[in-house]
């Protein structure tokens, strides 16, 4: 393909359908289904900043998760995006990926090239950052890893003035000579304060009502604090993805995009961990109530953080905070050693008590390993039926690519489909039989005090 001719810019950003593999839902218990979480409800903020990055160019944005959430008589996938594509015409289309949706997106890109070849195809999110090189030889012509707005803004601009994209400092082409990263050194970005761009939330109107959690009559949007995690856990993808560095954003920015907020009575702080720097938390929820914000805020605080600060919880709650999602991960010592979680599983205890404290409703996630047998999940029903949460999340521990764990354990792993990386699907051999697993993981989520799930 010849990357030098010169288009009208015309961008679509898409958003691609979740993965419906979960064998935990298959076959845990009737009584149990209604309570397993099926999917992850909010915008993409990823290409909402993507698309506040080339604001000035003609730009849409279209969430296929929405889409169906909105519509049950939403044409299938090969038929949606030819609607998509001849509806809005783009010169570019650019899509975000993890790695459970990864085949869903190099299915979609395969459409757009089967449609039009001259359109430029360009992949970025989570899996193109850990596992660039799975790009190779696919409909993606442009691969960019990281938090990458201004380089598709660079990109956008050599194709407006007609300049070759290899010149693109940072950036990875499926060409002719094969799959390679362009040379140079990209400029320096620094997303989380200098150079932060506020997602675009305009793009969403249309789905809106679909970004409610749980019973909440409200829908929510995500907000980030910080970017990265200054924790090391062994099965999370978030620190290695940057590098153990840690970036926070400033109070003031945060408050100005709080104030934009308005359609999103609950919000969601989409960091690793959102108390991290215990003076800055207190004095954002500081200036929360200085400015009279009121919104509904949902929070992932660990149970150490929790155990520790009391009182920043007490501070958070009194400005909003309502419900934390908390990584108890285990009820063991031993297993949370080997997740490298530096924290016992007593903080779990002493965390529940200071959430219930302050009228804060707890999810606290469970993670389970493949090994377990019989006895590991009756002990564990034992642990989590004593010490109940309002909700309550038991997934499997799964060796995500880009972890430490996938690289501890990368030869035991028997699934290779990438629609089954969700942490609902066994990906290594089980001790139990493999829907006799999925059926005792599925009865735990039974466990918690509320009636609903989120």
């Amino acid at each position: 393909m010849d990357f030098s001719i010169f288009v009208r810019m015309k961008i679509l950003l898409i958003n691609p359908p979740r993965s419906p593999e979960n064998n935990i839902l298959r076959y845990a218990p009737e009584e149990a289904k209604p309570f397993i979480h099926r999917k992850l409800i909010g915008p993409p903020l990823g290409l909402l900043t993507i698309a506040a990055a080339v604001k000035d160019y003609d730009v849409t944005v279209f969430d296929i998760k929405g889409e169906y959430d909105l519509d049950q008589d939403t044409p299938p996938l090969p038929e949606l995006i030819l609607k998509l594509l001849r509806t809005y015409k783009p010169n570019v289309v650019g899509i975000t990926v993890i790695t459970s949706e990864y085949n869903s997106s190099m299915e979609i890109l395969q459409y757009v090239k089967l449609f039009n070849p001259e359109i430029l195809t360009v992949a970025g999110g989570l899996h193109a950052t850990l596992c660039i090189r799975d790009f190779a030889g696919t409909p993606a012509d442009v691969v960019i890893p990281g938090q990458c707005p201004h380089l598709f803004r660079n990109l956008i601009q050599a194709r407006e003035h007609e300049q070759l994209i290899s010149g693109i400092a940072g950036i990875y082409l499926n060409s002719s000579d094969g799959f390679h990263k362009t040379k140079g050194k990209p400029q320096k970005w620094d997303v989380a304060d200098a150079n932060y761009l506020r997602p675009d939330r305009g793009h969403l109107k249309r789905w809106i009502e679909t970004y409610k959690v749980g019973d909440s009559p409200f829908p929510s949007t995500y907000i980030f604090t910080s970017l990265g995690c200054p924790y090391k856990c062994t099965f999370c993808s978030i620190w290695t993805q940057f590098k153990g560095q840690y970036f926070q954003r400033s109070t003031e920015s945060l408050i100005e995009e709080l104030k934009t907020l308005d359609d999103y009575p609950v919000v969601r702080f989409a960091d690793a961990n959102t108390v991290v720097d215990e003076d800055f938390m207190a004095h954002l929820f500081d200036r929360i109530r200085e400015e009279g914000i009121e919104k509904t805020f949902i929070m992932d605080i660990r149970a150490d953080v929790a155990s520790r600060n009391p009182a920043i919880i007490r501070k958070m709650s009194e400005g909003g905070l309502k419900v934390v999602i908390c990584g108890f991960e285990s009820f063991r010592d031993t297993e949370l050693k080997k997740y490298n979680k530096r924290a016992p599983a007593s903080d779990n205890l002493d965390a529940i008590k200071v959430f219930d404290d302050n009228g804060i409703m707890v999810r606290g996630n469970y993670v389970i390993p493949c090994d377990y047998n019989a006895e590991d999940f009756s002990l564990l029903s034992e642990y989590a039926d004593k010490n109940r949460v309002v909700y309550a999340g038991y997934t499997i521990l799964s060796p995500m690519p880009g972890t430490v764990y996938y690289q501890q354990v990368r030869r035991k792993i028997i699934e290779n489909n990438y629609d089954k990386y969700n942490f609902f699907n066994a990906l290594m051999k089980t001790s139990l039989p493999y829907e006799k697993f999925h059926e005792e993981v599925g009865k735990l989520w039974l466990l918690k005090k509320g009636t609903d799930v989120i």
